[in-house]
């Protein structure tokens, strides 16, 4: 199973953007630590990172898997690059990857 299921942007301020989206569209903000904040509505859930060195460039659109040892294994067969080794984080744990058009992203699979 693939599915993107997550979308993670830099931010300024993790409980700021979560509570913009709560304001906003009465969506829920889960914050977890002061740099970090996850926003449940419909659809995607996004995530927003305010510590500087754990922050991308771009928004980090995230893949849902259950197996991440294959998820690692199928992007690497497929060319695309590794740039974070997998890690574990609140829920589960993840890799990052770069495919060959640039873009990054991630692959993550939640706890059991």
């Amino acid at each position: 199973m693939y599915e993107i299921d997550f979308a993670e942007f830099p931010s300024t301020s993790a409980a700021a953007s979560g509570k913009f989206f709560e304001r906003a569209f009465g969506w829920a903000a889960t914050p977890y630590g002061p740099d970090y904040t996850d926003v449940r509505g419909t659809g995607l859930t996004l995530g927003f990172q305010s510590a500087a060195d754990e922050q991308t460039s771009a928004p980090l659109l995230t893949i849902r898997t259950d197996d991440l040892a294959a998820a690692r294994e199928a992007v690497a067969a497929a060319g695309g690059v590794v740039t974070k080794e997998p890690f574990a984080f609140p829920g589960g744990r993840r890799f990052h990857f770069r495919e060959p058009g640039g873009s990054e992203l991630a692959v993550w699979c939640p706890d059991a």
